[in-house]
This record gives C-alpha cells, sequence and structure tokens, in this order.
C-alpha cells in the first residue's frame, strides 16, 4: 500500500517542471545562449558524450557562440553533431575553434518554435496531474480520517496549482523571448 507523501510529491512536480526548463533552454531564440547547445551529443571516443564535455561553449557576442573543442581530432565530430542537431545552425571551424552564427528568425520559424514550446509546457502539466492523480490515490488508500484525508487533498491540490501555474507563466516567458525580435 502507498502512503502520502507531501515532499515526495513536491518533488515530483519539481522534476517535471525542471524538464521543462531543460527543453526551453534547448529552444532558440533570437539571442546567442551556451544552454542552446545543450541538447547536442558529440560521437567521440566510441560512444556519444554531451557537447560540454569535448569542448567549452562560450558565447563572444550575442548574435555568435563559440566552442573550443579540447582535443583537435573532435573538432570535425563536433562540427557534425552541431550541424546535425536540428537547431538550424551552421558552425564554421577555424582550428579547434568552431564559431556559429545565430541567424535571425523569420516569423514562420517563431510561431513553429512557439507551437513546441507549447507542446512542452502540456506535456509537463500532464506530468504534473498524473503525480496529483497518483497522491489522491495514495490519499484514498490511507487509513487516515476523512478530515485528514479531506485535508492532504487540499494540500495536493494546492501543490497542483502552484505546478501549473509555475509552467504558465514559464511558457508565456518564453513565447516572448521567442517573439521578440
Amino acid at each position: 500500500m502507498s502512503t502520502y507523501s507531501k515532499a515526495d510529491i513536491q518533488r515530483r512536480m519539481d522534476g517535471a517542471v525542471d524538464v521543462l526548463q531543460t527543453e526551453f533552454s534547448g529552444l532558440r531564440t533570437g539571442r546567442a545562449s551556451a544552454s542552446l547547445l545543450d541538447p547536442v551529443q558529440v560521437d567521440v571516443y566510441g560512444s556519444k558524450m554531451p557537447l560540454n564535455q569535448v569542448g567549452t561553449v562560450s558565447v563572444p557576442e550575442s548574435r555568435m557562440l563559440v566552442v573550443q573543442v579540447w582535443d583537435a581530432g573532435n573538432t570535425k565530430a563536433v562540427e557534425k553533431a552541431i550541424m546535425d542537431a536540428g537547431l538550424g545552425l551552421n558552425p564554421q571551424p577555424e582550428g579547434t575553434m568552431i564559431r556559429i552564427p545565430i541567424p535571425d528568425l523569420n516569423e514562420e520559424r517563431r510561431a513553429e518554435l512557439t507551437k513546441v514550446a507549447g507542446k512542452y509546457a502540456e506535456a509537463a502539466r500532464v506530468a504534473v496531474r498524473n503525480v496529483r492523480r497518483d497522491g489522491m490515490d495514495s490519499i484514498k488508500k490511507s487509513d487516515e480520517s476523512e478530515d485528514e484525508q479531506k485535508r492532504m487533498s487540499e494540500e495536493v491540490q494546492k501543490l497542483t496549482d502552484a505546478g501549473i501555474k509555475k509552467i504558465d507563466e514559464m511558457l508565456s516567458s518564453k513565447e516572448k523571448d521567442i517573439m521578440t525580435v
């Protein structure tokens, strides 16, 4: 029999929000951000590794990213990984350094990115609601009094409302970022 744990429910809801934050960081806005390359996985040393484990990503100016590859032999692999990541970026290698100009987003691409952000946010809302459902189920199965079950249910609902509100705020902020020229 599962037991109700407010801390566990809070942790799981926060996890859904954290995942959304990570997904949003990979969505491109008009400005350069080192986190833009977080989803890039590089095929090196016989396995896939995150880009930040084979080089340093920096933002020297608002429309440019620079990757300093630590091992010169990996430069081609890093360049290929960036091109294959589906971010619409065109890396320009110069020795062990790769310059990545951030192109302007056209209106169509902005609308597309806004839809993707909306899908990410909806998936996060669904995750929060699933945690709520699990919490409510464990409360119903508990041996607590009716009054205590009602109090715990209200607690779970408050956590759910707060989680959904945070997701909506994050989405609103991300949409603004994407649509701002």
